[in-house]
């Protein structure tokens, strides 16, 4: 299930660059598009989505579930310019030491360049609520030792949806003058556990569907698996 970097170096193109993408959440639309322009910044290249699968911080979604909605992701886009292969790996969230990490990590498993996004691996002050690191300092830490590891960084671009384009890079947006359509995270996780439509222009159906089964009530949740005949529903009966 989880390929050693021998084993994914022989399976990437050896006459593209490959860029990998670091994540620990569910894939959304932002993601997807982030991945394409990141794709048109390096020139003849491939996108390696390399998700981490392991524990994360309280509150996230875990690790098997997250795997399955990768897995899903990967069937209904089809995209040839992806290759998929995941990380069995425990996020620390230690900001820019854990970003030069993830680089080490991915250049291990056959990537030229690295995608850096905004407060890679940040967490919150415990004491005040705060980013614990800056938004950029991340991307400014790796840029500092690149060349060194051998492996470039990707500052990732921030999309936005927009009424009249789409998605667009955030500074475009501001540029154009076009107006935002936002949905939170909370607000997202919400109409989940409400049951409410998501946005399509914010996530993928077949992720969406999947996540609704964590948010259900556990009774719904028991009901639903005791028709389907699974074998967790017989576990529990018994219980």
């Amino acid at each position: 299930q989880y390929a050693s970097p021998r084993e994914l170096r022989k399976n990437l193109p050896s006459d593209k660059k490959v860029i990998a993408f670091q994540c620990r959440n569910p894939i959304h639309k932002a993601h997807y598009q982030l991945l394409l322009q990141a794709q048109k910044t390096i020139p003849d290249s491939t996108i390696l989505v390399h998700p981490t699968c392991g524990p994360t911080q309280p509150g996230d979604i875990d690790g098997f579930q997250r795997h399955q909605t990768y897995e899903v992701l990967q069937e209904e886009l089809n995209d040839n310019r992806l290759m998929w292969a995941y990380l069995p790996y425990s996020m620390m969230m230690a900001g820019p030491r854990e970003a030069i990490q993830h680089m080490v990590l991915r250049k291990n498993f056959g990537a030229t360049h690295f995608i850096i996004g905004r407060d890679m691996a940040g967490t919150k002050s415990t004491r005040t609520g705060d980013d614990f690191y800056g938004p950029f300092d991340a991307q400014d830490f790796a840029k500092k030792y690149e060349k060194e590891l051998g492996i470039e960084v990707v500052p990732s671009a921030e999309m936005v949806y927009t009424e009249e384009m789409g998605y667009v890079p955030k500074e475009e947006a501001k540029e154009k003058g076009l107006k935002l359509l936002k949905l939170s995270g909370t607000e997202f996780r919400r109409r989940l556990k409400g049951g409410e439509d998501i946005p399509e222009w914010f996530a993928f159906p077949n992720v969406v569907d999947l996540l609704r089964q964590r948010f259900q009530p556990e009774k719904e949740q028991v009901d639903i698996q005791i028709k389907t005949g699974s074998a967790s529903s017989e576990q529990h009966v018994s219980n």
